[in-house]
Parts: structure tokens; C-alpha cells; sequence
């Protein structure tokens, strides 16, 4: 299984497992893309890999697992982005990270509005991935902050983006205007900290 898979199955899986685990989650973004978080099932979802139901809640406890570990899928997939920066002060790689990431969900806004619903929720399988997709936010902006990022400034640019990610989710703005709107926030937070 790729390492982006992050909890498909629970345990080591076998050759097996992990192609059904990657036909799951390539169903489960077709079937969002085509038919929206609300329409979505688990299992057609299954129907769509080929596999039961049964063998679909194996792998997936809810649509909101599905939803976070396609989320976690698409943050680690463009992740290699946010190495290469076209500035060298922290405020404008800082910038840079948010439009990316802003701009990739923009691509994918039934992605970005399941992922909404999916992470406020109280699953167990979705807390684990909570977890790993904050910590991908705050890598990335550590990333860009550079060797001596604060932690407190780390930790305010890390509420700041969720908290923009919750406010677009809810449909308070774009995630277009997400983006534009924190290379505002990101130039206050920093102020006076390069």
C-alpha cells in the first residue's frame, strides 16, 4: 500500500488488501466527484470497486472516513510542492503554501466539503486522521517558517488556515477567497517575526 494510504486496513495489509484499499479510495473520489457528499454511500461506493459492502466497511467505518482519508490522500499528494518556493522571505513561503493549498481545494470542492464534514465529526477512525492532517499543516508551514520557526507563530498560522478551512467549508467564502484572504492574515501574523 502507498503511504498515503494512512489507516486502510488497521494492520500491515497483504498484496490483497492493498489493491482493494486502492480501489476503494479511487471509487470513493469517483463517486464524490460525480454525485457530492451527500449522495455518497459506502456502499456505492463498493459497488463501484467491485467489492460488497461488507468488504467495503472493512476497509471504511463511514463516508467520513472515507472522506478524511481522501483528503489526507490529496495534502500528501501535492505535498512535494511546498519544498520549492519562488521566495526567500518566510511571509511570501508561508503565501505561497496557503494558495497552494487553497488552490488545490479549489479543484476539488465536493473533496473539500466532505473533508469539512468528515473532521468535525467524532469517529474514531477520523480522529486518527485528524491528527496526521493537522501535523501535515503545521510540516508545511515549519517548512516555509524555516529552522527557526517560533512555535507560537506556527501554532497561530495553524489555527489561522483551519479556521479559514472551517469558515469556507461552512460557505463564508471560497476557497479562492480563502486563499486571497490569508495572504493578509499570514502578512500580520509574521509581521516584525523575519
Amino acid at each position: 500500500m502507498s503511504s498515503q494510504v494512512s489507516s486502510i486496513p488497521r494492520r500491515e495489509p497483504n498484496a490483497r488488501q492493498t489493491e482493494t484499499a486502492e480501489r476503494l479510495l479511487a471509487a470513493g473520489a469517483e463517486e464524490l466527484r460525480e454525485v457530492g457528499v451527500e449522495a455518497l454511500t459506502i456502499r456505492t461506493v463498493a459497488l463501484r470497486a467491485g467489492v460488497s459492502a461488507a468488504t467495503a466497511y472493512t476497509y471504511l467505518s463511514s463516508k467520513n472516513h472515507l472522506f478524511a482519508e481522501l483528503f489526507l490522500r490529496h495534502l500528501t499528494a501535492e505535498a512535494a510542492a511546498d519544498t520549492a518556493y519562488d521566495a526567500t522571505d518566510a511571509t511570501s513561503r508561508v503565501q505561497q503554501v496557503t494558495r497552494r493549498m487553497t488552490t488545490s481545494l479549489a479543484t476539488e470542492p465536493a473533496l473539500a466539503a466532505g473533508a469539512t464534514q468528515a473532521l468535525l465529526g467524532t469517529d474514531p477512525d477520523v480522529e486518527r486522521l485528524r491528527l496526521r492532517i493537522g501535523a501535515e499543516f503545521v510540516e508545511r508551514f515549519k517548512v516555509a517558517l524555516g529552522e527557526k520557526a517560533d512555535p507560537v507563530v506556527l501554532e497561530t498560522l495553524t489555527l489561522a488556515f483551519s479556521g479559514a478551512l472551517l469558515q469556507a467549508g461552512m460557505g463564508l467564502m471560497t476557497y479562492t477567497e480563502m486563499g486571497e484572504r490569508l495572504d493578509a492574515v499570514v502578512a500580520v501574523i509574521l509581521k516584525g517575526n523575519q
